[in-house]
């Protein structure tokens, strides 16, 4: 039984698949299986896997499934006890795995590890500053459940994750477009800590394909996260959190899904949860100016939002 399973999902990125495995081929830890998973490609990537005669598995969907229900589909598959999760116009670090593995074992309590990392271009060039508008996500060691009501903090491609915190829990959300892996990262560090090291082992490809792109998709998704967090953060009270640092987590969760309800054109409903922040924290002056926003044309509510 390997030790770790890599779920290399794969649609329609030719160009950077053999890098891709490449780099999953220099990993130092071994002690692998590589699953690649491809979600209905059309550009010569089934043809390349095809051809590719180490992969321990090559799953072709009949059709495009989404990102979360092609994960699903390579959990049901493989036999690991540790999980990877690699998108194939991502890099690793040869150490990349190697280093997870090392702190999973001396901490048996965290559940998921990810790395530090940097992004890159087409052309693998590490970019300066904050190409998507934020730095390379992160979190510390230990419970991280209000970093992750913040943002998503950890990048799909950065993550080793125990295969017990998905027998435990449950698979990704296939409802989602792009943030199903933020809502798993979620539930896991809601029952395990997560690990963390700090060290440039993930490298996150950004170019004009991203599905980070595609933002209509993303706000809806936003919007549905958004939504399930306020449900379940009346629970948050009984772990023991500063109550001033809970009170101001959950006033931001409202405070964006009141703006992503207003992407969406639902100046009412952002009303709504821009007020719910402000009662929880009367010093978020941008929310009472986004209430404000609200009332305008959506086309100039996307330009100011």
């Amino acid at each position: 039984m390997p030790r770790v399973s890599i779920l290399l999902t794969c649609y329609n990125h030719r160009s950077y698949l053999a890098e891709a495995l490449d780099s999953i081929r220099k990993q130092t830890f071994r002690d692998v299986e590589i699953i690649a998973l491809d979600d209905g490609s059309t550009d010569g990537s089934r043809e390349f896997l095809s051809a590719q005669t180490d992969l321990d598995q090559v799953i072709f969907n009949q059709q495009n499934l989404g990102t979360y229900a092609t994960l699903n589909v390579g959990l049901r598959h493989a036999k690991g006890e540790l999980i990877a999760i690699f998108n194939d116009d991502d890099l690793w670090h040869p150490e990349k795995l190697e280093k997870q593995v090392a702190l999973l074992e001396q901490h048996p309590q965290v559940g998921l590890v990810h790395t530090d990392g940097s992004f890159i271009d087409g052309q693998g060039r590490v970019f300066e500053g904050a190409p998507l508008g934020f730095t390379f996500p992160k979190t510390e060691t230990g419970d991280v459940v209000l970093a992750l009501l913040d943002a998503n903090k950890i990048i799909a491609s950065a993550a080793l994750v125990r295969r017990s915190c998905f027998d435990q829990l449950g698979g990704f959300n296939e409802g989602y477009f792009g943030s199903g892996d933020w809502e798993m990262w979620l539930r896991i560090a809601e029952k395990y800590e997560v690990g963390f090291v700090p060290e440039k082992l993930t490298f996150y490809r950004v170019h004009g394909a991203n599905a980070s792109h595609k933002l209509e998709h993303i706000w809806r998704d936003d919007e549905k996260l958004r939504e399930w967090i306020a449900e379940r953060t009346p629970s948050y009270s009984q772990r023991g959190y500063d109550p001033d640092q809970l009170r101001r987590a959950i006033a931001h969760n409202w405070a964006c899904l009141g703006t992503v309800r207003a992407l969406n054109g639902k100046p009412g409903a952002a009303r709504a949860a821009y007020r719910a922040s402000l009662k929880l924290d009367p010093q978020r002056w941008k929310s009472r100016l986004r209430i404000l926003t609200t009332f305008l044309p959506i086309s100039v509510q996307k330009r100011l939002l």
